[in-house]
């Protein structure tokens, strides 16, 4: 027995030793969302691929030694701003080349979604890429339309306003047009329509709009009802038809210059996008051949992201690549107003997630790894140690003598120590069992289930007992981490979306252990219940004491980025900006940190403010003081520490100077 022991330990060792970061990409499938941007370099560390060709390689774990060397807190947000501008191309490019492809009659204008992600940087830089190709914006609410007029440095810069709009920001548009900027409302209701046309009217202003049209095609995936008869946006046909005859008894057809769907964020399914593109050009060739100058044809967003770890059959997977969607588009607008014999559009998408999902990778820090308990290695139960203590510890060398059980035995030898583990907890609670003892049960009763569970793994059966099929998941760790799923995966929690999460580095050695990440919050929603792949769990490493362990969690820089609140009052984590440069020691440059949210900061959203706080506090220690409970020099000393948190990070704080 011993020496199959050995040559069973052997075997796993050599097992380990021919793991390779190549395997890491597998396991972690990176071929599935990383679209080139990622990958794992020889060192076991993550790689961003960036610059023109994805040929500039940073490694990210010296991005963030770098930052941790200046001081930056955790947890990190590391925008790399050359993804931003890689994503652009590669949609421009995509369009560009079914364009010639197809012989299509004209051109196609990008647009980004602000709602996707406001942030100022993110705007600016999305603008400064897309400058060569006409990149314009696209806001949906009164604040974005404030924030995004200014930034139109070129008159021919689009600036699309979808959303319900009240008199003001329809009076805001209309002083954009004034002043010869491209905007364009996008009209949702015919009350909408006449409210525009009335104050134009007032203005003596040609003012150009658009039409957003209800499809009878739904949406595919998770925003599937964004589209199609449930959708709560878009004018139906009868109304559309309302709108025109409006405009031929003006004589001014020629302001309607766009026609624009939307079919929801995320689609899945390339098909659907292909039946809704048909219907849309459809009503667009019939409005032309009635004497309208539609200038622009508008598919709206849902581009999507590969999050998941598929091609299909979940909602955060998407089954076409992306030169695979301009194709779909261009081509069904093609053979459409071809065969009604109407000019070809000028094509806008408006895709927000595609392009700025990738760019962001947020960084953070595992506190503390919690397993299960389990019982020390060469312990031997005392003749005085309980009865059911001495039972389990019988169990445990019983399937430890023998490797190659079968089913029937490991679910009896489960049911014999689940039956011991009710009894201690009976005995204890009436106060028969001395809480050592109980301590003994529970680290026997874990140590019996891992040896059955490894066991079970070996046989490899297709069906188990549900007893024995449990146990995967109630051996799992429990990793805490330094983030607050509600700040910074808020999606995850509110409608399980998935992100792809792997370890920063260490990846050129086996994982050997599953964990669930847990966060800071007090809430038992605050955890990561779901992985790509489907999994309860991630693949991660053990973790020494006092050793730095991190993970990355990818795809965060669509709606992640602006979503978060105020839960727990931890705000918005410390941001550094990146670029690839060759030139440099490491291949990139750190071009500005933005610090995270400070204690003071997150107080005053919801009415506490330091000075008043601090009075407060002061009036506290002054009492204890008088009473003789503390003196006066330790007193101050308090009180002084108590106003330093107020700049303090909200984050877990993992340094040693307190």
């Amino acid at each position: 027995m011993k020496d199959s022991t050995e040559a069973q330990a052997s075997q796993l060792s050599s097992i380990e030793s021919s793991w390779t970061y190549s395997d890491a990409e597998d396991l972690y499938m990176l071929h599935a969302w990383a679209d080139g941007y990622f990958s794992i370099n020889p060192s076991g560390n993550i790689q961003v691929n960036a610059g023109e060709s994805q040929l500039s390689h940073i490694d990210v774990a010296k991005v963030v030694d770098s930052l941790a060397e200046k001081g930056v807190t955790f947890p990190l947000l590391i925008r790399f701003q050359d993804i931003l501008m890689g994503r652009i191309r590669q949609l421009n490019e995509a369009f560009s080349a079914a364009i010639e492809e197809q012989e299509y009659k004209s051109t196609y204008t990008s647009v980004y979604p602000i709602k996707v992600n406001q942030l100022h940087e993110v705007v600016e830089e999305l603008l400064e890429a897309g400058k060569k190709y006409g990149m314009g914006l696209e806001c949906g609410s009164k604040a974005e339309l404030i924030a995004a007029l200014p930034l139109l440095d070129e008159d021919e810069t689009l600036l699309i306003c979808n959303g319900y709009k009240d008199r003001p920001m329809l009076d805001l548009i209309l002083t954009g047009q004034q002043i010869g900027k491209s905007v364009l409302p996008v009209i949702e209701k015919f009350d909408e329509f006449l409210a525009w046309n009335d104050m134009a009217k007032r203005r003596k202003l040609d003012a150009p709009f658009g039409v957003r049209l209800r499809l009878t095609t739904a949406g595919a995936g998770k925003w599937a009802d964004s589209g199609g008869d449930l959708s709560k946006f878009g004018i139906s046909i009868p109304e559309l038809l309302k709108v025109v005859d409006s405009l031929e008894r003006q004589d001014r057809l020629d302001r309607f210059q766009l026609l624009h769907f939307h079919l929801g964020s995320q689609i899945s399914d390339i098909r659907t996008l292909k039946k809704a593109v048909r219907e849309i050009t459809q009503i667009y060739s019939q409005l032309v051949k009635r004497g309208l100058d539609i200038k622009y044809l508008d598919v709206g967003g849902g581009l999507g992201v590969n999050y998941g770890g598929g091609y299909s059959g979940s909602d955060d997977a998407i089954n076409y690549s992306l030169q695979e969607y301009a194709n779909a588009i261009v081509s069904t607008l093609r053979d459409v107003c071809n065969s009604e014999g109407v000019k070809h559009p000028i094509i806008i998408s408006e895709s927000g997630r595609a392009l700025t999902a990738h760019h962001s990778i947020l960084v953070m820090n595992a506190i503390g790894l919690y397993a299960k308990d389990q019982i020390e290695e060469g312990f031997r139960p005392a003749n005085q140690d309980h009865r059911i203590v001495l039972d389990l510890y019988e169990t445990l060398n019983w399937l430890s003598a023998d490797e190659n059980m079968g089913v029937p035995e490991l679910l009896e030898a489960y049911h014999d120590a689940a039956g011991k583990r009710t009894e201690a907890d009976t005995l204890f609670s009436l106060g028969y069992l001395p809480l050592e003892q109980k301590a003994l049960v529970e680290k026997l009763y874990w140590g019996i289930c891992r040896k059955i569970n490894s066991q079970v793994h070996r046989l490899e059966e297709e069906v188990l007992p549900p007893e024995l099929e449990q146990l995967d998941s109630h051996l799992i760790d429990q990793c805490l981490c330094d983030f607050s799923v509600f700040q910074s995966l808020l999606d995850h929690w509110a409608i399980g979306q998935r992100f792809p999460i792997v370890p920063l580095q260490r990846l050129d050695e086996k994982p050997t252990r599953r964990a669930t990440l847990v966060d800071l919050t007090c809430d038992s929603d605050g955890k990561v219940s779901s992985y790509i792949g489907g999994n309860n769990f991630l693949e991660m490493h053990s973790i020494e004491p006092g050793e730095t362990y991190r993970f990355c969690i990818f795809l965060m820089g669509a709606y992640q980025d602006i979503m978060g609140d105020t839960h727990n009052l931890f705000g918005r984590v410390t941001e550094a900006h990146i670029y690839a440069d060759d030139e440099e020691p490491d291949g990139f440059y750190l071009e500005k940190i933005l610090p995270g949210t400070h204690v003071k900061d997150m107080l005053a959203l919801v009415q506490y403010f330091p000075n008043d706080l601090y009075s407060r506090m002061n009036r506290h220690i002054r009492a204890a003081i008088q009473n003789g409970s503390i003196k006066a020099s330790a007193g101050y000393k308090l009180l002084e520490r108590y106003a330093e948190t107020f700049n303090q990070s909200t984050y877990y704080d993992q340094s040693k100077n307190v």
